[in-house]
């Protein structure tokens, strides 16, 4: 089993639903927790409760992402995880969409993860071993209706971390990538909390539990996919 204590974890996207389960659980584990997000306010709160670092920035975009990694390694000197959790989306009929939201979509969820990802890799590289864990979806293995943007860019960040994996692992790198169904967090502009989500969707915390399991697996072991639903959802 892999120990958390003093690993140095990155997770995007952090300041609220998955991405902020995700950083209070590392920090519990005695992770010291980078978290990264585009709202301010909410990660002053949330590394007030992690005494980790924040950094305010967009993880598409490429100079915001190269001194996430940049600023992580001068203020610990060391990375050891990165949560590529940042994500969007909207459900609609094809024709209703429209190209500004195609591009914010794909923006998000999959230059979110290459970018964050293509400066992350050389330091593992160097160290020979790290971890990258990818928050995809159900839908990276699933089509349904209403999700061809959405779930298009969840392929696409499926096919990416899977192709890295293979790139890596000779280099002593881990990528494993999480498919949760669906959780009750602010994601498609829902409010969270509400009592008919609480046997028909999981908790973030949940997601949170099951990127912990995929961190303190053996060395020797890489998880490389772990998919997990609500009871009540159908797969």
């Amino acid at each position: 089993m892999t120990d958390l204590t003093d690993q140095v974890a990155i997770v995007t996207g952090a300041s609220r639903g998955i991405g902020r389960a995700i950083a209070l659980l590392l920090a519990l584990q005695g992770a010291k927790v980078v978290a990264v997000a585009r709202s301010a306010d909410e990660l002053d709160e949330l590394t007030h409760k992690t005494q980790g670092l924040s950094i305010e920035a967009d993880i598409a975009n490429d100079d915001d992402a190269a001194n996430v990694i940049a600023e992580t390694i001068r203020h610990y000197d060391r990375l050891d995880i990165l949560i590529c959790n940042a994500g969007v989306g909207t459900f609609n009929e094809l024709e209703d969409f429209t190209a500004t939201e195609w591009d914010r979509i794909f923006s998000t969820n999959v230059r979110g993860t290459f970018l964050p990802c293509k400066y992350a890799v050389p330091y593992f590289k160097a160290q020979q071993k790290g971890h990258i864990v990818g928050i995809a979806s159900d839908v990276s293995k699933r089509a349904f209706e209403h999700g061809t943007v959405y779930g298009a860019s969840k392929y696409a960040q499926d096919a990416m971390l899977a192709s890295l994996r293979k790139e890596v692992r000779s280099h002593g790198i881990k990528v494993s990538i999480i498919y949760p169904g669906m959780v009750d967090t602010y994601f498609n502009d829902t409010t969270p909390g509400q009592p008919q989500n609480e046997k028909t969707h999981l908790r973030p915390v949940d997601v949170a539990q099951a990127v912990r399991y995929v961190l303190e697996a053996p060395p020797h072991v890489v998880i490389d996919e772990l998919m997990l639903h609500p009871l009540t959802q159908e797969w």
